[in-house]
C-alpha cells in the first residue's frame, strides 16, 4: 500500500480563502484595460461582459483566478483585451462609483435584489397581497 505524499485532502484546499476578509488597496486601471460588468457566465472559464466604453466581450477568466474567485452576473471586473484580471468586490465596486471611474448609470449588485429596487417606481404591482379571510376561502 503507498504511503500519502499530500499534505491533506480537499478540505484542506477549501480553506486557503480565509486571508480574503483583509483589505486591499484599490487598483485602477491602465493603459489597454477596461472596467465592466458581467452580463452572464458562459461557462468553460468564459463569461460575456459589457464594458464601460460601450462594447461587449467575451471574456476569459485567467487560469490564476480559476475556481479560486467565484465570478457571477452583475459583477464589476478589470479586462485586459477580454481577459479577467481582477474581480472587484462590493464595497470597491462603490468606491470606482464615487470616484467617478465608472458612469452613474451603472448598477451595482449588492446581493440578490431579484430586479427591484427602491428607486423603481410601480415595481411592486407584481404582487397581490392576501387577507386572512381571502386564505380561508381557497
Amino acid at each position: 500500500m503507498p504511503k500519502n505524499k499530500g499534505k491533506g485532502g480537499k478540505n484542506r484546499k477549501r480553506g486557503k480563502n480565509e486571508a480574503d476578509d483583509e483589505k486591499r488597496e484599490l487598483v485602477f486601471k491602465e493603459d489597454g484595460q477596461e472596467y465592466a460588468q458581467v452580463l452572464r457566465m458562459l461557462g468553460n472559464g468564459r463569461c460575456e461582459a459589457m464594458c464601460i466604453d460601450g462594447t461587449k466581450r467575451l471574456c476569459h477568466i485567467r487560469g490564476k483566478m480559476h475556481k479560486k474567485v467565484w465570478i457571477a452576473a452583475g459583477d464589476i471586473i478589470l479586462d485586459d483585451k477580454a481577459d479577467v484580471i481582477l474581480k472587484y468586490m462590493p464595497d470597491e465596486a462603490r468606491l470606482l462609483k464615487a470616484y467617478g471611474e465608472l458612469p452613474e448609470n451603472t448598477r451595482l449588485n449588492e446581493g440578490i435584489t431579484n430586479g427591484l429596487d427602491e428607486e423603481d417606481e410601480g415595481a411592486g404591482d407584481d404582487y397581490i397581497e392576501f387577507e386572512d379571510e381571502d386564505i380561508d376561502k381557497i
